[in-house]
């Protein structure tokens, strides 16, 4: 679907404003014929009062920032658009899911949660992953995260949660990070935590991209059919790059190098053409299945395995179109899980019966009062009309005498729908008991489903979690907080108690640990798709590369969608061996190897020699060899991999092992070979074999 077909950007094309060729106005639209001065009694002296001009653009400067949200602050844009695979007409009657022509305009926010807007994209934390569909019916948001489960189980612990994660009242420290004392004394103190920790301490929380994670809608929804028949939905999105993170120390690094790594990859991708695409999946259970299982379905810190619950593919979302302005969209996105349509309600899940008053709350405080749906990117599609009037920021102009329900002068307009011509009506579940601040003893559990996600981790995996655990606990200044962490963990799993305690000087509670529910693959990363369409290569080069295999391997590069940087000591044109000018697009000053995820030498005497003339060319193919980034060589570019430490032996052969190759000459097969390994994102037996680093 292009533009022209997308109604809501079609709806947008009003709100749409270009300046070029335009005179300067103010915000009547009057001409301004000076804006370079205020308004003064002389040209030294005082500026007088009646400056119109300089007092609207002054004041309008003085309100461009809205408060931030509270959480998910830190967040970027785009729009797309979803298209059905199959009909799910057996299950729900939202017709952007069963009508397979439909062509759903949709926007997406990802975010981070515990950080400022000024934070850093690659901290340790959630990823936010909401979005918000544009259908005939009136909008729908799927409000998810990168992780399928939550800290706590009811919404009441929400801001006791975020109060500890955030930074410490005293001294407002640290941004954006858990490596923190408030933090992990409310996870020993409330073990419901316990799942979602050992998520936040794997690599899920070290995205390497927002197009390389996963998204979940986190709780229990209802589909409910023509029939008025309700089952129980989980909503998956899977992306088609595979899952992929990054690594602890790379995460550090990029931080410093380019804060904004994480929103320039997912700007960079729609503007070259390689648009992200998701696939929705959903988990269907009937009503009748759902007291089936060792754990509550409608315990947001508990998912379905997918083992026992498949997950059905049913439709792709492809996000195809950049912003135009970050504040207007993404800043002024206002999602909500209470905005649904026919077919598509809640479950009694208490974290989500929470959330259900908090996002209008929030909106009202953030976008100016209870008009923000009318902010351009939050209008739905569908048309509006109700009995709701003024306020701040009204934006529609109202006709007629009235504006309340039932009314005689209008003939009752504007009128309920039964549900039987798309009217919403909630699904009649059949609720009694007594009123009680209790929690249901199904939620008791807080720990199987976090002993399934360890057992079910790769060694190497485990050992990144064991890490976290220790880097976060090494910044706990409280050894009690830091012991009751390790007691609450042993319960998790034995030996990764026992790893944790040895690197905090804590000591391992033994014998107490739950036994685990049944492994579940699905959630290993190592098991996950892996290509090397849209990753980033760095090739390194200096005078006198040899021109046409240069060309070939960019060649090679572009046709696997492998987006390629030339990188040498300057910006300056380089020189091949026939005379071609290249001229490269960062500098070993600019440039660092962990914005990459594969570095390539290209071979040449002379241009080796250069490269090595900058110490830190060594150090940025020692760096990409420490993160088990694969690496290729060619010809003199072996003596770079040696300055390194990366390679042993100066004498060039051909070899291809732990991802690093190796060739004499370039070729197309040595080309072939390269791609492939950087399609395996990350070359882990490295961390098995004599590393020649020293």
């Amino acid at each position: 679907m292009n533009d022209e077909e997308n109604v809501k950007q079609k709806q947008l094309d009003t709100y749409r404003v270009t300046d070029k060729g335009e005179a300067l106005t103010t915000n009547q639209g009057l001409r301004v014929e000076d804006d370079e001065h205020s308004l003064k009694v002389s040209p030294r002296g005082p500026t007088i009062m009646e400056d119109f001009h300089f007092r609207e653009k002054m004041t309008h400067f003085d309100h461009e920032r809205i408060p931030e949200r509270v959480v998910h602050a830190r967040g970027f844009g785009a729009h797309g658009e979803f298209e059905l695979y199959e009909s799910l007409v057996a299950y729900t009657k939202a017709k952007f899911l069963t009508d397979t022509s439909i062509r759903t305009p949709l926007f997406v926010r990802f975010s981070t949660v515990a950080g400022s807007r000024g934070s850093s994209d690659t901290v340790r934390d959630v990823r936010g992953f909401a979005v918000k569909f544009y259908t005939e019916e009136g909008n729908y948001d799927l409000v998810g995260n990168n992780i399928p489960v939550f800290f706590i189980q009811d919404a009441v612990k929400f801001p006791d949660f975020i109060h500890a994660v955030k930074p410490e009242p005293p001294n407002e420290i640290p941004q954006a990070s858990s490596a923190h004392d408030t933090f992990w004394d409310f996870v020993s103190m409330n073990t419901e935590s316990a799942h979602m920790i050992m998520w936040v301490m794997s690599g899920r929380a070290l995205p390497r991209s927002f197009r390389m994670m996963e998204g979940f809608g986190v709780h229990t929804f209802r589909f409910i059919n023509e029939q008025g028949k309700s089952h129980f939905v989980k909503f998956h999105w899977k992306p088609k790059l595979g899952v992929h993170s990054l690594v602890w120390d790379e995460t550090q690094k990029v931080a410093g190098k380019d804060p904004d790594f994480n929103r320039r990859d997912l700007w960079d991708a729609i503007e070259q053409g390689n648009y992200p695409e998701f696939e929705l999946g959903v988990q269907i259970l009937s009503e009748e299945d759902e007291f089936n299982f060792d754990f509550d379905i409608l315990d947001a810190t508990k998912l379905w395995p997918e083992e026992i619950v498949p997950v059905r593919i049913v439709g792709k979302m492809t996000l195809n179109r950049n912003t135009d302005n970050f504040f207007a969209e993404t800043e002024q996105v206002a999602f909500h899980v209470g905005h649904l349509v026919p077919g598509i309600d809640f479950t009694n899940d208490p974290l989500l019966q929470g959330r259900l008053f908090s996002y209008t709350d929030t909106q009202l405080l953030r976008l100016g009062g209870p008009n923000f749906p009318e902010i351009p990117i939050n209008r739905p599609i569908a048309p509006v009309h109700n009995n709701q009037r003024d306020g701040m920021h009204r934006m529609t102009i109202n006709q007629g005498q009235t504006s309340y329900h039932k009314n005689s002068l209008a003939n009752n307009a504007p009128a309920p729908v039964p549900s039987s011509e798309g009217g919403y009506r909630h699904y009649e579940e059949k609720v009694e008991g007594r009123k009680i601040k209790a929690r249901s003893n199904s939620f008791e559990d807080h720990f199987s489903q976090a002993s399934m996600f360890w057992h079910s981790m790769s060694p190497i995996e485990q050992s990144q979690i064991v890490d976290a655990f220790r880097f976060e606990l090494g910044k706990v200044m409280s050894k009690e907080i830091r012991q009751r962490v390790v007691d609450v963990f042993s319960q998790v799993a034995e030996d990764l108690a026992v790893g944790i305690a040895e690197g905090i000087g804590a000591t391992p509670t033994k014998g107490v640990a739950v036994s685990p529910a049944a492994i579940s693959p699905a959630l290993s990363m190592m098991t996950k798709a892996k290509s090397p369409a849209t990753r980033k290569v760095a090739v390194m080069l200096g005078t006198g590369y040899q021109t046409a295999t240069a060309q070939a391997l960019l060649k090679e590069l572009t046709a696997s969608k492998i987006t390629a940087e030339i990188v040498s000591n300057t910006i300056a044109p380089v020189k091949g061996d026939d005379g071609t000018l290249i001229e490269p697009q960062q500098s070993l000053l600019t440039a660092a190897s962990v914005l990459y995820d594969a570095v390539y030498v290209s071979g040449g005497a002379q241009g080796v020699d250069e490269l090595l003339s900058d110490v830190t060319s060594a150090g940025f193919v020692r760096e990409a060899f420490q993160h088990y980034k694969t690496i290729a060589a060619v010809g003199d570019g072996v003596r770079l991999l040696i300055s390194a430490g990366a390679v042993e032996d100066a004498e060039v052969r051909d070899t291809r092992m732990n991802g690093v190759l190796i060739a004499k000459e370039e070729s197309t097969d040595f080309f072939k070979s390269f791609i492939d390994a950087i399609a395996q994102h990350r070359h882990w037996d490295r961390l098995l074999q004599p590393s020649p680093i020293k």
